[in-house]
């Protein structure tokens, strides 16, 4: 893939350094609140979003996407860090969390070697859009945790005061487009909301006050340095991390592979999955010698920066290094920003993020995609993303299988040579073999069979096994069955199967010489005592 700094046709130097600033202050409460999901110290949020974003910012295959701490993998290094403090005692789950991390991203620059990438084009539309609006909600209920302090839910004046400054910002985000679209909305709208709090001395809740209020520190911090974890190398480690590791690292690619699409989609573009994956493995294994918590891509930030112009490269890598920034140097400043500006541009993403037309399709779409998006969009917001969409994805192919075996038919005929044919039509896989055999009238059947595959496929070994079984049973009657019209891959799938099936494959351009043939070659084969029980044959265009 050509790296693209900034994307002429879509972008420009100002939009990209502009949407990169406005991702950077969307970013710091989404870090620290990811922090304190996972139970370590809000500065190592910090860092992993500056680390995930700005490796897979320049490395990833997706520009304009953005990557750091989510809440996602967050749910799952809660436990990890816990357990981890049981083995070690304090301040050892955070370094098992490292470990993890570089085990995790090893795994993720294997699925991309590879070329595991590939397969997110199997996901269903059904599942993509219960993703999308399971992720919205999600996003949307993460936010109504701004609205507590203390573990307590505002009221009276704080939460009037929190609401109106939320409304005001989605205003100026929603209406901001129609007036210019040079500067980014969002960014507008967290700057003038932050500028009438300070000004005007309005008392509400800020990031300073959501930080006190989870017991972490400020983000004020040097830069991260490399450490190796300080954990035992030995088999109990690998064993005790390597599961966490394997579900970090499906949960990461699942969710950046997807927000990849999403991004494809609203670009009209096309990223590089596999590129993507080696970038998010390596990103997490910085992560894990240099301090961060890790992450992948974030759907609601990826959607802030291409909503606000950025295109390329460029809007990434000034959003990591501005989060830099503002850890080294303007965390007073950022510290002063009221979460109402943040809340209000996040529900704005929340809006942007659903798909809308789900409702409108609800009644033009199969029943099965209907239930499909609708337990997708559940269970994202019940346990997580990797539980949904394998969920979703195998709800999908047992809905497909079941259609298409469904759709397996016979048409029949005798021709003048008195040989009955059986022409097949729909696939011969594990789902349609039991229908399939059904179609067959052993007993009145002539001496000779040929079954026609020209408008159908053997796929699978229940296939090969439901042909042999049928040839059993003409064998058993005293007929003889022929295949016909096998494509090159199904002759190859038989030939293979030859070892464990009893099926001979015979070519010959007429059918009714081929018989004579298999016949000779029966009696030739039972005069050396190797005829089996039963064979089918397998006959060549014609």
């Amino acid at each position: 893939m050509k790296f693209t700094l900034i994307d002429r046709e879509q972008g420009s130097l100002p939009k990209e350094i502009l949407a990169g600033l406005t991702v950077a202050l969307a970013l710091v409460p989404e870090a620290v609140a990811f922090a304190f999901v996972a139970g370590i110290p809000p500065v190592v949020g910090l860092y992993g979003a500056f680390m995930m974003g700005i490796v897979t910012a320049v490395f990833g295959g997706r520009p304009g996407m953005i990557s750091g701490a989510t809440g996602a993998l967050a749910v799952v290094m809660v436990a990890l860090v816990s357990q981890g403090n049981d083995l070690g005692g304090d301040g050892a789950g955070l370094q098992y969390l490292f470990a993890t991390l570089v085990l995790a991203g090893i795994l993720q620059i294997a699925a991309g070697a590879l070329r595991l990438g590939k397969f997110v084009r199997m996901i269903p539309s059904s599942v993509m859009m219960g993703f999308v609006n399971g992720l919205a909600i999600v996003i949307a209920l993460s936010q109504l945790g701004m609205f507590k302090v203390g573990g307590e839910w505002l009221s009276g004046g704080a939460l009037w005061t929190m609401l109106g400054l939320t409304a005001l910002t989605m205003a100026i985000v929603a209406g901001l487009p129609k007036l210019t679209k040079h500067i980014p909305a969002a960014l507008v709208g967290i700057v003038f909301v932050s500028t009438l709090v300070i000004a005007m001395g309005i008392q509400t809740e800020t990031v300073a006050s959501f930080i006190a209020a989870g017991g972490g520190g400020g983000i004020a911090a040097g830069l991260p340095s490399f450490n190796v974890p300080l954990i035992a190398l030995n088999l109990d480690t690998l064993l005790f991390i390597g599961p966490y590791a394997a579900i970090l690292a499906a949960i990461g690619l699942i969710e950046s592979l997807m927000t990849l699409n999403l991004v494809d989609e609203l670009t009209e573009t096309r990223g590089n999955a596999n590129r993507e994956c080696m970038a998010q493995g390596a990103g997490n294994i910085v992560n894990g010698f240099f301090g961060g918590m890790g992450g992948c891509a974030m759907i609601g930030q990826s959607i802030i920066n291409i909503k606000s112009g950025g295109r390329g490269r460029l809007s990434g890598i000034v959003a990591a290094l501005a989060l830099l920034g503002f850890i080294l140097f303007g965390s007073g400043a950022i510290e002063r920003i009221p979460l109402a500006a943040l809340v209000g541009v996040m529900f704005m993403v929340v809006i942007g993020t659903f798909a809308w037309n789900t409702f409108r399709i609800l009644n033009k779409v199969p029943l099965s995609d209907v239930l499909v998006m609708a337990t997708v969009t559940a269970l994202t917001v019940a346990f997580d993303l990797a539980i949904a969409v394998f969920a979703g994805v195998i709800m999908s192919a047992l809905v497909f299988a079941w259609e298409n075996a469904l759709r397996i038919r016979a048409r029949k005929r005798v021709d003048d040579h008195g040989i009955k044919h059986y022409e097949i039509f729909g696939p011969l896989f594990f789902g349609s073999t039991t229908l399939f055999a059904s179609k067959f009238d052993v007993a009145g059947d002539p001496d000779g069979v040929i079954v026609d595959f020209a408008e159908s496929r053997i796929t699978d070994q229940s296939a090969i096994e439901a042909i042999n079984k049928l040839a059993d049973r003409y064998h058993q009657a005293g007929k003889t069955l022929h295949l016909r019209h096998l494509s090159a891959d199904c002759v190859r799938l038989i030939r293979r199967a030859e070892d464990i099936c009893d099926i001979n494959v015979l070519e010959d351009p007429d059918y009714f010489v081929v018989v004579d043939a298999v016949r000779q070659k029966k009696a030739d084969r039972a005069a050396k005592g190797l005829e089996p029980t039963a064979r089918a044959s397998s006959v060549g265009n014609h």
